[in-house]
């Protein structure tokens, strides 16, 4: 059994009611009463405690959830359209993709909801009685570390927002956007604040909690992202390189020997390399994330990146293979110029499941996709599927008992499937919630980091050794020293792709090519999805168009919370 620090859905009336204006259908929200907990519990030893943990819950609403995995790998030069599947303006950046999407303003309300969660714990630290000194400045720190994590996430999609960093104890229509400067300001201090006053070690009876480390994975990530922004310093990729730095000497995190073994499900899960998981369960009320609506979701990702293997000859829908949603298919360029080395790199083997055992026999069953042969006989247990990525003639498809899925057969609804994220611990074959831990930081992405701010600051050879570091774990056996390249070939289309390599599907790829500059470029160039809709403008989401028209009007009459341009 996983031993973890587990975040309840605790809510004083007051964190329930903060809820700017945005929060109802109505000009002004109703507020209702859902529990009997008064607001003054808070500031009780227990109700202090209870407001932190609450504050970690709202991660639970962007890791591992529709709406996360929509805003950040949808649209991307990596992935593009599955078959099935909601929020395609997001795929498509066409006229889908505006200001009345739900999941955009379910992300805005929830992150807010749990950045007025940490205003409360800090607020009221100084006040509450019954609580040493010492757990007072450790809690204010976690929750420092989580407003600046969700502020980091607002900002990146939404740009300059509204910055609130004292507690609002009721419904509001006096809005402001903040600059991306300020906002980053407020981001850097919270976690400049909150690192020396953090635990460095991971506790086994308390995993799950914020640590130095952690915080310190995060500062590096905001000083890489704040060194292309607005707010940009000259010293942005010096800070995050000694941040990166720190995490991977200071804490003892090691890379595991193997890349797959970083997924295993279970006890693997808690594992050397993690820095920080955003903590899930089989149990749907350890799942909850502190909003009204969408509680006990789970991890989700299981669903999405499947294909759809359950209608094919010898196959039918069951736990191990999962249920394929379709939503997200990779793109020729993930495929074939990203993993194109599957000798000496593991990873493409490793990501991508390529065989499906037949749960569903028979005799003389119609072939389905692949046109070299009429039927196939299976019995329980053989292959019935197989994807060897690369194109097979028709005599060598034919010579094969199985349907064989080559590159030239993917479509829509047929493709390597991402099998990070599978769930066979799912009690059902129609279970959606999913209990795996989602690894939010780990260590293979600090070396990438550090890798990225030595090449930006002429480190060419530090660079170049960060960088293979990640790529000797990636190696087959024996292939270690192949795996490594030369200062010659460190540039930064090595660092895209080796960031696609490594982490595919793991909720960083829009925000990369955000960071890059060079969003419109690259998805232009590989994803003719969303080739051509794409443009600047997409840099930046739509504000939620609630949050507009509940926000007090400017003295001109306009609105006192501007949309973003091109929504």
């Amino acid at each position: 059994m996983k031993k973890k620090f587990i975040t309840n859905s605790f809510r004083v009336v007051a964190l329930t009611a903060l809820l700017l204006s945005g929060q109802s259908c109505k000009d002004i929200l109703d507020e209702q009463v859902i529990s009997s907990i008064g607001n003054d519990y808070i500031n009780t030893p227990k109700g202090f405690e209870d407001a932190t943990r609450a504050a970690y819950s709202s991660l639970r609403n962007f890791y591992a959830s529709e709406r996360g995995l929509t805003m950040t790998e949808y649209g991307t030069d990596i992935y593009q359209a599955g078959a099935d599947g909601s929020y395609k303006g997001f795929h498509f950046y066409d006229s889908q993709l505006n200001s009345s999407y739900d999941i955009i303003q379910q992300v805005w309300e929830e992150l807010y909801r749990g950045i007025n969660t940490c205003n409360a714990v800090i607020e009221r630290a100084p006040s509450t009685a019954g609580v040493s000194d010492a757990t007072k400045k450790l809690r204010v720190a976690e929750v420092k570390f989580l407003r600046a994590h969700y502020y980091f996430i607002l900002t990146q999609q939404f740009g300059g927002i509204d910055l609130r960093l004292t507690e609002t104890l009721g419904p509001t229509k006096k809005i402001t956007r903040a600059t991306e400067t300020d906002m980053y300001k407020a981001i850097v201090a919270d976690l400049e604040a909150a690192i020396p006053d953090l635990d460095p070690k991971i506790r086994s009876n308390d995993y799950g909690r914020a640590t130095k480390g952690a915080a310190e994975h995060l500062l590096a990530r905001v000083y890489l992202t704040k060194a292309t922004s607005s707010a940009k310093a000259a010293d942005d990729y010096a800070k995050a390189a000694t941040l990166a730095q720190s995490v991977i000497n200071n804490y003892g995190f090691k890379l595991l020997p193997d890349f797959a073994s970083v997924f295993a499900q279970g006890a693997g899960e808690i594992n050397d390399e993690v820095i920080f998981a955003v903590q899930y369960t089989s149990d749907p009320l350890t799942n909850i994330n502190s909003a009204n609506t969408n509680n006990g979701d789970g991890n989700k990702l299981h669903l999405y990146f499947g294909m759809q293997y359950d209608v094919q000859p010898g196959m039918k829908r069951d736990v191990a293979n999962d249920r394929p949603f379709k939503r997200l298919r990779p793109t020729t360029y993930l495929l074939e110029t990203v993993f194109k080395d599957r000798v000496n790199d593991s990873r493409y083997k490793k990501t991508f499941k390529d065989t499906w055992y037949s749960n569903n026999p028979g005799t003389n069953l119609n072939t389905s996709f692949d046109n070299s042969k009429p039927k196939i006989t299976l019995k329980a247990g053989d292959t019935a599927i197989y994807i060897p990525g690369v194109e097979w003639t028709l005599a060598q498809r034919a010579a094969k008992p199985y349907q064989v899925l080559t590159p030239s057969l993917y479509n829509a609804a047929l493709f390597p499937t991402l099998q990070k994220f599978l769930d066979p611990l799912r009690p059902d074959l129609t279970y959606e919630q999913g209990s795996r831990d989602y690894l939010a930081f780990r260590l293979a992405e600090t070396y990438l980091i550090l890798a990225e701010a030595q090449f930006k600051q002429g480190k060419i050879q530090e660079a170049t050794d960060a960088i293979n570091v990640v790529r000797r774990r990636a190696a087959f056996p024996g292939k270690a020293a192949a795996m490594e390249i030369t200062a010659a070939q460190m540039d930064m289309n090595m660092i895209y792709e080796e960031r696609a390599r490594e982490l595919a599907g793991e909720q960083v790829r829009w925000f990369d090519l955000k960071r890059w500059g060079n969003l419109v470029e690259r998805v232009k160039l590989y994803n003719p999805d969303a080739a051509a809709n794409v443009k600047e403008t997409n840099n930046l989401r739509p504000i939620p168009q609630t949050q507009i028209d509940r926000t007090e009007k400017g003295a001109d009459g306009g609105s006192g919370f501007p949309q973003n341009p091109g929504y």
